[in-house]
Protein backbone atom coordinates (compact mmCIF):
# COMPACT_ATOMS: atom_id res chain seq x y z
CA UNK A 1 0.00 0.00 0.00
CA UNK A 2 0.98 3.72 -1.00
CA UNK A 3 1.83 5.91 1.65
CA UNK A 4 -1.03 7.94 2.84
CA UNK A 5 -1.11 12.12 2.16
CA UNK A 6 -0.86 13.24 6.05
CA UNK A 7 -0.97 16.65 7.20
CA UNK A 8 1.45 16.26 9.53
CA UNK A 9 4.07 15.06 6.84
CA UNK A 10 4.15 18.81 6.01
CA UNK A 11 5.36 19.77 9.69
CA UNK A 12 3.09 18.71 11.90
CA UNK A 13 0.56 20.43 11.98
CA UNK A 14 -2.88 18.50 11.67
CA UNK A 15 -6.34 19.36 10.34
CA UNK A 16 -8.85 19.34 13.37
CA UNK A 17 -11.10 16.30 14.34
CA UNK A 18 -14.59 16.41 16.21
CA UNK A 19 -12.92 14.75 19.09
CA UNK A 20 -10.71 17.65 19.58
CA UNK A 21 -7.35 15.69 18.79
CA UNK A 22 -5.37 16.21 15.09
CA UNK A 23 -6.13 14.22 12.06
CA UNK A 24 -3.35 12.05 10.72
CA UNK A 25 -0.27 13.58 12.77
CA UNK A 26 0.34 13.34 16.19
CA UNK A 27 0.31 17.12 17.64
CA UNK A 28 -2.92 18.80 18.13
CA UNK A 29 -3.92 20.88 15.16
CA UNK A 30 -3.34 24.73 15.63
CA UNK A 31 -5.93 25.42 12.76
CA UNK A 32 -8.94 27.31 13.30
CA UNK A 33 -11.68 25.38 11.42
CA UNK A 34 -15.57 25.50 12.03
CA UNK A 35 -16.27 22.09 15.05
CA UNK A 36 -17.58 19.75 12.72
CA UNK A 37 -21.07 18.28 14.52
CA UNK A 38 -19.92 15.07 17.18
CA UNK A 39 -21.17 11.82 15.85
CA UNK A 40 -21.55 9.81 19.34
CA UNK A 41 -20.00 6.39 19.08
CA UNK A 42 -21.79 3.32 19.69
CA UNK A 43 -21.34 0.30 22.09
CA UNK A 44 -19.15 -2.40 20.03
CA UNK A 45 -20.64 -6.07 20.12
CA UNK A 46 -21.78 -8.89 17.96
CA UNK A 47 -25.46 -7.87 17.70
CA UNK A 48 -24.69 -4.95 15.12
CA UNK A 49 -24.96 -5.24 11.33
CA UNK A 50 -22.12 -4.62 9.04
CA UNK A 51 -24.25 -1.78 6.37
CA UNK A 52 -26.33 0.67 7.41
CA UNK A 53 -28.06 2.01 3.84
CA UNK A 54 -29.17 5.71 4.98
CA UNK A 55 -31.54 6.80 2.74
CA UNK A 56 -32.30 11.03 3.04
CA UNK A 57 -35.15 12.50 1.06
CA UNK A 58 -37.06 15.70 0.93
CA UNK A 59 -39.77 16.03 -1.94
CA UNK A 60 -37.78 13.61 -3.65
CA UNK A 61 -39.87 12.00 -7.46
CA UNK A 62 -41.58 8.90 -5.87
CA UNK A 63 -40.36 7.38 -9.48
CA UNK A 64 -36.65 7.74 -8.36
CA UNK A 65 -36.67 6.89 -4.41
CA UNK A 66 -38.82 3.74 -5.96
CA UNK A 67 -35.63 2.91 -7.77
CA UNK A 68 -33.57 3.65 -5.62
CA UNK A 69 -34.75 0.75 -3.01
CA UNK A 70 -34.59 -1.36 -5.61
CA UNK A 71 -31.31 -1.42 -6.25
CA UNK A 72 -30.58 -1.80 -2.48
CA UNK A 73 -33.05 -4.63 -1.95
CA UNK A 74 -32.24 -6.43 -5.14
CA UNK A 75 -28.65 -7.24 -3.34
CA UNK A 76 -29.36 -6.91 0.37
CA UNK A 77 -28.54 -9.37 2.92
CA UNK A 78 -30.60 -9.85 5.59
CA UNK A 79 -31.73 -7.32 8.04
CA UNK A 80 -29.13 -9.25 10.54
CA UNK A 81 -26.12 -8.07 7.94
CA UNK A 82 -28.01 -4.80 6.42
CA UNK A 83 -30.02 -1.90 8.02
CA UNK A 84 -31.86 0.04 5.12
CA UNK A 85 -33.60 2.99 6.34
CA UNK A 86 -35.39 6.08 4.85
CA UNK A 87 -35.26 9.45 6.65
CA UNK A 88 -37.79 12.50 5.56
CA UNK A 89 -36.92 15.32 6.09
CA UNK A 90 -40.40 16.23 6.67
CA UNK A 91 -41.70 16.21 3.06
CA UNK A 92 -43.92 18.06 1.99
CA UNK A 93 -44.89 16.80 -1.64
CA UNK A 94 -45.50 13.53 -2.09
CA UNK A 95 -45.77 10.00 0.21
CA UNK A 96 -42.41 8.58 0.84
CA UNK A 97 -43.47 6.39 3.69
CA UNK A 98 -46.17 5.09 1.13
CA UNK A 99 -43.39 4.21 -1.73
CA UNK A 100 -41.36 2.42 1.32
CA UNK A 101 -44.43 -0.02 2.35
CA UNK A 102 -44.96 -0.62 -1.58
CA UNK A 103 -41.50 -1.29 -2.37
CA UNK A 104 -39.86 -2.08 0.60
CA UNK A 105 -42.54 -3.82 2.96
CA UNK A 106 -41.13 -4.70 6.72
CA UNK A 107 -37.65 -4.54 5.10
CA UNK A 108 -37.04 -0.98 5.10
CA UNK A 109 -37.60 1.19 8.09
CA UNK A 110 -38.75 4.84 7.80
CA UNK A 111 -38.26 7.62 9.61
CA UNK A 112 -40.19 11.18 9.40
CA UNK A 113 -38.53 14.02 11.17
CA UNK A 114 -40.77 15.81 12.98
CA UNK A 115 -39.58 19.36 11.45
CA UNK A 116 -37.23 20.23 8.44
CA UNK A 117 -33.72 20.23 9.62
CA UNK A 118 -32.18 21.38 6.64
CA UNK A 119 -30.63 19.20 4.55
CA UNK A 120 -26.90 19.16 6.14
CA UNK A 121 -28.36 18.15 9.32
CA UNK A 122 -31.30 15.59 7.94
CA UNK A 123 -27.36 14.06 6.55
CA UNK A 124 -25.85 13.75 9.71
CA UNK A 125 -29.09 12.53 11.27
CA UNK A 126 -28.65 9.39 8.81
CA UNK A 127 -25.28 8.59 10.48
CA UNK A 128 -26.14 9.23 13.89
CA UNK A 129 -29.13 6.89 13.17
CA UNK A 130 -27.04 4.22 11.79
CA UNK A 131 -26.38 1.27 13.84
CA UNK A 132 -23.97 -0.54 11.01
CA UNK A 133 -20.54 -0.58 11.05
CA UNK A 134 -20.48 0.48 7.36
CA UNK A 135 -22.08 3.77 6.45
CA UNK A 136 -23.53 3.93 3.01
CA UNK A 137 -25.46 7.48 2.48
CA UNK A 138 -27.46 6.91 -0.59
CA UNK A 139 -29.79 9.62 -1.72
CA UNK A 140 -33.37 8.76 -2.71
CA UNK A 141 -32.64 9.57 -6.77
CA UNK A 142 -29.30 7.23 -7.37
CA UNK A 143 -28.57 4.47 -7.23
CA UNK A 144 -26.30 1.24 -7.18
CA UNK A 145 -25.81 -1.21 -9.25
CA UNK A 146 -25.60 -5.19 -8.64
CA UNK A 147 -22.48 -6.33 -6.72
CA UNK A 148 -21.94 -2.86 -4.98
CA UNK A 149 -21.81 -4.28 -1.54
CA UNK A 150 -20.70 -7.73 -2.03
CA UNK A 151 -17.90 -6.25 -3.87
CA UNK A 152 -16.89 -3.32 -1.73
CA UNK A 153 -17.62 -5.79 1.36
CA UNK A 154 -14.39 -8.27 -0.16
CA UNK A 155 -12.49 -5.39 -0.61
CA UNK A 156 -12.66 -3.94 3.17
CA UNK A 157 -12.22 -7.41 4.61
CA UNK A 158 -8.62 -7.97 3.04
CA UNK A 159 -7.71 -4.85 3.71
CA UNK A 160 -9.19 -3.87 7.37
CA UNK A 161 -6.75 -1.14 7.41
CA UNK A 162 -9.48 1.03 5.41
CA UNK A 163 -11.49 3.48 6.79
CA UNK A 164 -13.58 3.88 3.41
CA UNK A 165 -14.13 2.13 0.42
CA UNK A 166 -15.55 3.81 -2.56
CA UNK A 167 -16.11 2.53 -6.40
CA UNK A 168 -16.40 4.68 -10.39
CA UNK A 169 -19.48 6.58 -10.69
CA UNK A 170 -21.95 6.48 -13.53
CA UNK A 171 -23.56 9.86 -14.01
CA UNK A 172 -26.95 9.10 -15.14
CA UNK A 173 -30.04 11.55 -16.79
CA UNK A 174 -33.44 12.16 -15.33
CA UNK A 175 -34.74 9.22 -17.56
CA UNK A 176 -31.92 6.87 -16.10
CA UNK A 177 -29.44 7.23 -19.74
CA UNK A 178 -25.55 7.30 -19.09
CA UNK A 179 -24.53 10.11 -19.74
CA UNK A 180 -20.87 9.59 -18.47
CA UNK A 181 -18.25 7.71 -16.13
CA UNK A 182 -15.79 9.98 -13.38
CA UNK A 183 -12.27 9.56 -13.78
CA UNK A 184 -10.30 6.14 -12.80
CA UNK A 185 -8.57 6.67 -9.60
CA UNK A 186 -6.96 3.41 -10.50
CA UNK A 187 -7.18 0.92 -13.13
CA UNK A 188 -7.00 -2.07 -10.35
CA UNK A 189 -8.86 -2.55 -7.09
CA UNK A 190 -6.71 -1.73 -4.42
CA UNK A 191 -6.10 0.44 -1.48
CA UNK A 192 -5.59 4.27 -3.41
CA UNK A 193 -2.05 5.67 -2.52
CA UNK A 194 -1.70 9.11 -1.08
CA UNK A 195 -1.80 10.70 -4.77
CA UNK A 196 -5.57 10.04 -4.35
CA UNK A 197 -5.80 12.24 -1.03
CA UNK A 198 -4.24 15.19 -2.68
CA UNK A 199 -5.90 14.77 -6.03
CA UNK A 200 -8.80 15.31 -3.66
CA UNK A 201 -8.27 18.14 -2.00
CA UNK A 202 -7.97 19.95 -5.17
CA UNK A 203 -10.80 18.50 -6.78
CA UNK A 204 -14.28 16.53 -5.61
CA UNK A 205 -13.39 13.13 -6.74
CA UNK A 206 -16.03 10.89 -5.12
CA UNK A 207 -20.00 11.12 -4.74
CA UNK A 208 -22.25 10.14 -2.12
CA UNK A 209 -23.46 7.51 -4.13
CA UNK A 210 -20.05 5.44 -4.37
CA UNK A 211 -18.84 6.22 -1.10
CA UNK A 212 -19.15 4.14 2.22
CA UNK A 213 -17.31 4.91 5.03
CA UNK A 214 -16.97 3.06 8.74
CA UNK A 215 -19.12 4.77 11.05
CA UNK A 216 -15.93 5.29 13.80
CA UNK A 217 -14.36 7.07 11.15
CA UNK A 218 -17.38 9.49 11.06
CA UNK A 219 -17.20 9.28 14.73
CA UNK A 220 -13.71 10.99 14.88
CA UNK A 221 -13.71 13.17 11.88
CA UNK A 222 -17.60 14.50 12.67
CA UNK A 223 -20.40 14.88 10.89
CA UNK A 224 -21.47 17.21 7.57
CA UNK A 225 -20.66 21.03 8.12
CA UNK A 226 -23.73 23.31 7.72
CA UNK A 227 -20.99 25.95 6.18
CA UNK A 228 -21.38 24.96 2.97
CA UNK A 229 -24.33 23.75 0.69
CA UNK A 230 -22.89 22.62 -2.60
CA UNK A 231 -19.72 21.47 -0.94
CA UNK A 232 -20.69 19.75 1.92
CA UNK A 233 -19.78 16.25 0.16
CA UNK A 234 -16.00 17.50 -0.83
CA UNK A 235 -15.51 18.60 2.50
CA UNK A 236 -16.25 15.48 4.18
CA UNK A 237 -14.20 13.28 1.96
CA UNK A 238 -11.29 15.53 2.27
CA UNK A 239 -11.67 15.26 5.84
CA UNK A 240 -11.83 11.30 5.61
CA UNK A 241 -9.10 11.03 2.91
CA UNK A 242 -6.64 12.44 5.18
CA UNK A 243 -8.03 10.84 8.38
CA UNK A 244 -8.06 7.08 6.67
CA UNK A 245 -6.97 4.49 3.80
CA UNK A 246 -9.50 4.35 1.18
CA UNK A 247 -10.30 1.39 -1.09
CA UNK A 248 -11.44 1.31 -4.70
CA UNK A 249 -13.58 -0.47 -7.03
CA UNK A 250 -12.88 0.52 -10.47
CA UNK A 251 -15.33 -1.16 -11.88
CA UNK A 252 -18.48 1.47 -12.13
CA UNK A 253 -21.24 0.11 -9.42
CA UNK A 254 -23.26 3.20 -8.75
CA UNK A 255 -25.32 5.59 -10.65
CA UNK A 256 -25.21 9.14 -9.82
CA UNK A 257 -29.00 11.38 -10.82
CA UNK A 258 -28.12 14.79 -12.67
CA UNK A 259 -31.64 16.55 -13.08
CA UNK A 260 -32.80 20.14 -13.10
CA UNK A 261 -34.71 19.19 -10.01
CA UNK A 262 -30.97 18.52 -7.76
CA UNK A 263 -29.74 20.75 -5.46
CA UNK A 264 -26.75 21.59 -7.37
CA UNK A 265 -28.37 22.59 -10.63
CA UNK A 266 -30.15 25.51 -8.68
CA UNK A 267 -26.44 26.23 -7.09
CA UNK A 268 -25.25 26.75 -11.17
CA UNK A 269 -27.83 28.90 -11.87
CA UNK A 270 -26.38 31.33 -9.53
CA UNK A 271 -22.98 30.65 -9.27
CA UNK A 272 -23.32 29.82 -5.40
CA UNK A 273 -21.59 26.62 -6.42
CA UNK A 274 -18.38 28.64 -7.18
CA UNK A 275 -18.63 30.68 -4.30
CA UNK A 276 -18.62 27.39 -1.98
CA UNK A 277 -16.34 25.55 -3.65
CA UNK A 278 -13.75 28.93 -2.58
CA UNK A 279 -15.17 28.33 0.91
CA UNK A 280 -14.17 25.10 0.96
CA UNK A 281 -10.63 25.50 -0.34
CA UNK A 282 -10.36 28.19 2.31
CA UNK A 283 -11.33 26.24 5.11
CA UNK A 284 -9.16 22.62 3.92
CA UNK A 285 -5.84 25.63 3.42
CA UNK A 286 -6.67 26.84 7.33
CA UNK A 287 -5.40 23.02 8.43
CA UNK A 288 -2.04 23.67 6.87
CA UNK A 289 1.00 25.23 7.42
CA UNK A 290 1.05 28.50 5.32
CA UNK A 291 3.57 27.61 2.44
CA UNK A 292 1.77 24.50 1.99
CA UNK A 293 -1.46 26.01 2.01
CA UNK A 294 -0.32 28.62 -0.70
CA UNK A 295 0.47 25.97 -2.82
CA UNK A 296 -2.89 24.09 -2.38
CA UNK A 297 -5.32 26.83 -2.39
CA UNK A 298 -3.38 28.37 -5.85
CA UNK A 299 -3.79 24.94 -7.32
CA UNK A 300 -7.57 24.32 -5.33
CA UNK A 301 -8.55 27.15 -6.82
CA UNK A 302 -7.10 27.24 -10.94
CA UNK A 303 -9.39 23.97 -10.75
CA UNK A 304 -12.37 25.63 -9.53
CA UNK A 305 -11.62 28.36 -12.00
CA UNK A 306 -11.07 25.40 -14.74
CA UNK A 307 -14.33 23.87 -14.00
CA UNK A 308 -16.24 26.92 -13.92
CA UNK A 309 -15.21 28.09 -17.42
CA UNK A 310 -16.48 24.94 -18.97
CA UNK A 311 -19.59 24.96 -16.67
CA UNK A 312 -20.18 28.35 -18.38
CA UNK A 313 -19.92 27.09 -22.09
CA UNK A 314 -21.86 24.02 -21.56
CA UNK A 315 -24.52 26.00 -19.61
CA UNK A 316 -24.71 28.48 -22.92
CA UNK A 317 -25.03 25.84 -24.98
CA UNK A 318 -28.42 24.37 -23.47
CA UNK A 319 -29.97 28.13 -23.08
CA UNK A 320 -28.77 28.75 -19.72
CA UNK A 321 -27.45 32.40 -20.86
CA UNK A 322 -27.55 33.93 -17.47
CA UNK A 323 -26.37 31.37 -15.70
CA UNK A 324 -23.32 30.73 -17.55
CA UNK A 325 -22.41 34.29 -17.53
CA UNK A 326 -22.53 34.19 -13.94
CA UNK A 327 -20.31 30.95 -13.86
CA UNK A 328 -17.69 32.71 -15.95
CA UNK A 329 -17.39 35.33 -13.32
CA UNK A 330 -17.05 33.12 -10.85
CA UNK A 331 -14.13 31.46 -12.98
CA UNK A 332 -11.86 34.28 -13.16
CA UNK A 333 -12.78 35.21 -9.00
CA UNK A 334 -11.55 32.13 -8.66
CA UNK A 335 -8.11 32.74 -9.97
CA UNK A 336 -6.19 34.57 -13.16
CA UNK A 337 -4.04 31.38 -13.72
CA UNK A 338 -4.01 31.95 -17.42
CA UNK A 339 -5.43 27.84 -18.10
CA UNK A 340 -8.48 29.87 -16.49
CA UNK A 341 -8.55 33.20 -17.95
CA UNK A 342 -7.83 31.78 -21.28
CA UNK A 343 -11.16 29.24 -21.13
CA UNK A 344 -12.69 32.03 -19.82
CA UNK A 345 -11.99 34.28 -22.96
CA UNK A 346 -12.85 31.40 -25.09
CA UNK A 347 -16.55 31.20 -23.67
CA UNK A 348 -16.67 34.82 -24.52
CA UNK A 349 -15.40 35.04 -28.18
CA UNK A 350 -16.78 31.25 -28.76
CA UNK A 351 -20.12 31.43 -27.75
CA UNK A 352 -20.73 34.74 -27.30
CA UNK A 353 -19.17 37.14 -30.06
CA UNK A 354 -19.76 34.66 -32.63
Amino acid sequence: MGAILRVGDIDGNGYALADGSAMATERPSTSSLAAPPTIAPLPEGDGRPFWSVMIPVYNAPEAYLRETLRSVLGQAPDVGQMQIEVVDNCSTEGDPEAVVREVGGDRVRFHRQPENLGMVENFNSCIRRATGRWVHILHGDDAVRPGFYAGLRVGIEVNPEVGAAACRIIYIDEDGHWTGLSELEARTRGVLDGAFATRQLIDQRLQFAGIVVRRSVYERVGGFLSLFVHCLDWDMWKRVALCTPIYYEPEPLACYRMHSGADSSRLYRTGANVVDERRSIDVTCSAFPSAEAKRLRRAARKAAGMRAARRARALWKIGHRLAAWRQAAEALRCSFAPAVVARTVYFVVRTIVR
